[in-house]
């Protein structure tokens, strides 16, 4: 057997060292990432339903009365979409019972020192460009839309971090170039940021379609969510319907756990697989400047409705197929006394979780919606001239800090709940004004010493966070980027905190709440009685809600078309 050829000592091929081979293999993962992020697959747009075709034969001879009870997104889209449904001829009159004071539900602000022109999101803070009812009301609306970009460092960079309870498993710059991060993710995580990708968009777009025909309107969730191939989702825990889909269990664990803590202050086997992957859909979010509580204020005025505040119903009575609401409110000049009145309506919409509603039904519903259990957030807002402490997260003094810190379970199965908190948000840096003749700072409201700059942070946690536990994350030992008046001003020049049901606990399931009750006297089915927070065991966000308030509004008035001769 003749020896086989080898090649002349000066052509011999050499292996490229190691360094070598792996910027060529970060190089390789950029171009993939580039091509990827660049021409992603399209996600359907909805053509969404504003009204019904004209027929100038179909003019109904009576008024129908609606009561919508809640001026949250349901409430307000409901209003806003009857109004838009009906043909010109109807007669329609719309009331919404709202008994906060204000409009917007779990979507509302909270003024900086009490100053009108410092408003901060205190409940829902974002929707996103695939959020087609929010954009398109902000746009119809000419409402002030800011990015999620926020100038929350002198040096304009926004660090995210994953803390872990003892170290960051993640972080990354916006001062990087958007293809390295890319870079880096896949360096670390392989490809299961793309299958990641790819199950949101697949997902996304199976959602979109409840929007168009022959979809919408739809007459129940479970039977639509199953039209779209999404019980599979609903059904199993986030952590077994990514390993399904091929997601690592490391990048599900860093980062996909990371957004169901923060967007639902849920682990992903606790949450199901089909809002594990809505936390992922977040590309883009924007707000409304001042806050998104003007959509749904703009949505009610739009829609021409009788908008009653600090007004609660108490009591739903039906006879003879009319429904006589009771409702108290708090008379002009008392803070105490209350009064009383009762309305008839033909139809009520009921656009708020029924458990919190303190309503009582006479007759009593015939299938009232289960008790659902609700997240217990609080959310702390708060100000002070000082940035987060790298020695709070284990850092050394001189690292770069992130400026948001996401959260994820401990490692060595330590308690998944024993993190204090859920996220930090640094929101911004503002001015604090003072007067050129102040020589020292000058004392706010809660007795703190103030100075030129200050940042404004956002926390969420399970539970009640003590003054001294905040402080703690602050960074007192400054370095000689920090201007030394700094050392004299208290920790924390102005607090805030609230308490909210949030969103429901969001464990698999395959059923959905009906959007038709019915009270005893009545067929399932033949009352004119809608529930819109059936959607939020499905998906829990503005835009479902909102989705939903405009189904129900469709079912109506489709219904309504049926019954004239």
């Amino acid at each position: 057997m003749a020896p086989r050829p080898t090649s002349p000592p000066d052509q011999t091929l050499e292996r490229p060292p190691p360094a070598h081979r792996r910027r060529l293999l970060l190089g390789l993962l950029a171009l993939l990432a580039l091509i990827w992020f660049l021409y992603p697959s399209e996600v359907p747009e909805p053509r969404i339903l504003h009204t019904v075709a004209p027929d100038p034969q179909v003019c109904p001879q009576e008024t129908l009365n609606v009561a919508v009870i809640g001026a949250g997104s349901a409430g307000a889209s409901a209003a806003y979409y009857l109004d838009k449904f009906r043909q010109p001829c109807h007669r329609l009159n719309i009331t919404v019972y709202e008994r906060n004071a204000y409009v917007g539900g779990r979507s509302t602000t909270v003024n900086v020192y009490d100053d009108p022109h410092q408003p901060v999101e205190l409940g829902a803070s974002i929707f996103v460009p695939v959020n087609h009812n929010l954009v398109n009301a902000a746009k119809r609306f000419h409402l002030p839309i800011k990015n999620r970009k926020r100038t929350s460092r002198r040096d304009d960079t926004e660090i995210l971090g994953v803390w872990d309870g003892q170290d960051f498993v993640f972080t990354q710059s916006d001062a990087n170039n958007q293809y390295w991060n890319i870079a880096r993710l896949l360096w670390k995580y392989g490809i299961s940021p793309i299958r990641t990708q790819t199950l949101v968009k697949k997902t996304v777009g199976s959602f979109l379609k409840m929007y168009d025909a022959p979809y919408f309107p739809f007459k129940s969730i479970t039977e639509t969510a199953f039209d779209l191939d999404l019980l599979g989702a609903t059904a199993a825990p986030g952590q077994q319907f990514l390993k399904a889909n091929g997601i690592s269990e490391k990048f599900a664990h860093d980062i996909v756990q990371a957004a169901t803590r923060v967007n639902y202050a849920q682990n992903l086997d606790q949450i199901h697989g089909l809002e594990t992957v809505v936390c992922m859909a977040a590309d883009g979010g924007m707000s409304i400047e001042g806050g998104n509580w003007q959509i749904f204020n703009n949505l009610i005025k739009d829609s021409g409705a009788t908008l009653l505040l600090d007004t609660s119903v108490t009591i739903i009575t039906k006879e003879s197929g009319k429904y006589t609401v009771k409702a108290t409110s708090p008379p002009v000049g008392s803070a105490q006394d209350t009064s009383s009145t009762e309305s008839t309506y033909d139809t009520i919409i009921l656009a708020s979780p029924l458990q919190f509603s303190n309503i009582t039904f006479t007759p009593p519903l015939s299938s009232p919606p289960p008790f659902i259990p609700y997240v217990s957030l609080f959310v702390t807002l708060f100000k002070s001239p000082y940035p987060l402490s790298p020695a709070a997260f284990n850092l050394d003094s001189s690292a770069n800090m992130p400026t948001t810190i996401l959260t994820t379970t401990p490692p060595n199965d330590i308690d998944a709940n024993a993190l204090p908190f859920n996220s930090i948000s640094t929101l911004g840096t503002t001015s604090v004004p003072r007067n050129d003749s102040d020589s020292e700072p000058k004392e706010n409201d809660f007795g703190c010493g103030t100075r030129d700059i200050e940042y404004l942070y956002k926390i969420f946690s399970p539970q009640p966070l003590s003054r001294s536990y905040i402080e703690s994350l602050l960074k007192f030992d400054h370095t000689n980027e920090i201007d030394d008046s700094y050392k004299s001003a208290k920790p924390i020049s102005w607090i805030y905190e609230k308490r909210w049901d949030s969103y429901p606990y969001l464990p698999p399931r395959t059923t959905f709440e009906d959007i038709r009750l019915s009270m005893a006297d009545e067929e399932q089915g033949n009352d004119s009685l809608w529930y819109t927070s059936g959607i939020e065991s499905f998906i829990s966000t503005m835009e479902t809600s909102s989705l939903m308030g405009m189904n129900v509004a469709r079912l109506i008035i489709d219904e309504w078309l049926e019954m004239e001769p």
